[in-house]
């Protein structure tokens, strides 16, 4: 029998053969960029903070005294800020008071609603590549993980293999749209097969939409708004990505009111409730005008565009992204057929950090993305140019 830490950490692929914690990729290409000095393109967070007003709503905040603990389910003006957001953007209306509960940032939403509604011996699907969250919560509450290959060149589910995903274990299903790592979006036919096979199975949906506003071509299309999707599912998302203040860690969930509840009452026993001036500040940018999130994606695009021309002129094969901080490129078109060793030499041959995609896989998975690389783009201009500038050249090194 495995502990509960052994569980998480296995479902992240960080529990070594030996039953030992290893650590993430993430620490240890952080480490490798910081010793080399090289470009760190593999988290992803921004290198600058988002609006203004944000920052100076969430002082006046401190300021004003809003220090103590929110409620649980999160300050009224941002209860109701997320639900007129869901109104504005996709015509939905979910009741700010039952419909809506606020979290600390998306990682705890997504853990509050696993442990919710998995249970040991249940069968979790999601989409692999997968975000390692997911691969955690899955573990820890002792449920199957079943996934469904994302295969590029654009990462879209097969439909023969959606569909033999689905069995009769399977309670929860989690969509993650915008795609990390891949950058793929979904269309709407995809989407509409996955909730009609959620219907035929009775299961919960729970979509990861952080990303929604990052899309550069095809709008957002929420899971939500399907035909049958809406009584069945939990719609995440938080400020950190579209904000740029991924340290705020203020997230929510929206759904029916029963499925919220079932995540509230998980929740209130992870944090209770935090980040209480933050809230106030979210409130106030999700009023910000469409312009805003109009033009938080055409610039994400252009340094999406400065990062693919460096990739290409390396001679990678890029597989350009609809959306989200993330652009892969396939390292085998110049002769390495694993890119968790040229990431682990890239930051000493060129400058630069990246992921490999196989960490976000199982074991299959991992043979299958085993020549991919992440980087993210979601740096300054001039960053990326450097960063550009010094892939330009990897070709000629290897």
């Amino acid at each position: 029998m495995t502990s509960p830490w052994q569980r998480t950490a296995a479902g992240a692929n960080v529990l070594g053969a030996d039953g030992r914690l290893g650590v993430t990729i993430f620490e240890e290409m952080t480490g490798l960029a910081v010793r080399t000095g090289a470009i760190n393109l593999g988290q992803g967070f921004p290198d600058e903070d988002g609006p203004a007003i944000m920052a100076e709503a969430a002082r006046q905040a401190i300021a004003e005294g809003t220090n103590q603990y929110a409620p649980g389910k999160g300050i009224p003006a941002l209860r109701v800020a997320v639900a007129a957001h869901q109104k504005r953007f996709y015509g939905l209306e979910p009741d700010p008071e039952t419909d809506v509960v606020i979290t600390t940032g998306a990682t705890e939403a997504i853990a509050a609603a696993v442990l919710a509604l998995a249970e040991p011996g249940d069968d979790v699907l999601t989409f692999e590549p997968f975000y390692d969250s997911y691969g955690a919560m899955i573990g820890l509450a002792g449920a199957n993980h079943v996934t469904v290959p994302l295969h590029a060149p654009r990462f879209q589910p097969d439909p023969g293999e959606l569909e033999a995903a689905f069995g009769p274990q399977t309670r929860v299903v989690i969509v993650n749209n915008p795609h990390n790592p891949t950058g793929a979006v979904f269309g709407a036919e995809t989407l509409q097969r996955i909730v009609d096979l959620a219907a035929r199975h009775d299961a919960v949906i729970i979509t990861d939409e952080v990303y929604e506003h990052l899309v550069f071509g095809r709008p957002h299309v929420p899971v939500a708004t399907l035909p049958g999707a809406a009584e069945r599912t939990l719609s995440i998302s938080s400020a950190g990505k579209t904000f740029s203040f991924t340290g705020w860690k203020v997230g929510w969930v929206t759904g029916p009111e029963e499925l919220v509840a079932k995540v509230r009452t998980v929740k209130q026993f992870l944090t209770y409730s935090s980040g209480t001036p933050f809230q106030a500040a979210v409130a106030r940018g999700l009023r910000l005008p469409d312009e805003f999130f109009t033009g938080a994606a055409d610039a994400l695009r252009r340094k999406r565009d400065i990062l693919a021309d460096g990739l290409r002129r390396a001679g990678l094969t890029v597989y350009l992204p609809e959306g989200t901080y993330f652009i892969t490129a396939d390292t085998a078109s110049i002769g390495f057929d694993d890119a968790l060793d040229l990431a682990r030499r890239l930051p000493e041959l060129v400058g630069v950090a990246a992921i490999p995609v196989s960490v976000f896989c199982h074991e299959e998975g991992a043979r299958r993305t085993r020549s991919l690389l992440r980087f993210a783009f979601c740096k300054r201009d001039d960053v990326l140019e450097d960063a550009a500038g010094r892939l330009a050249g990897l070709s000629e090194l290897v």
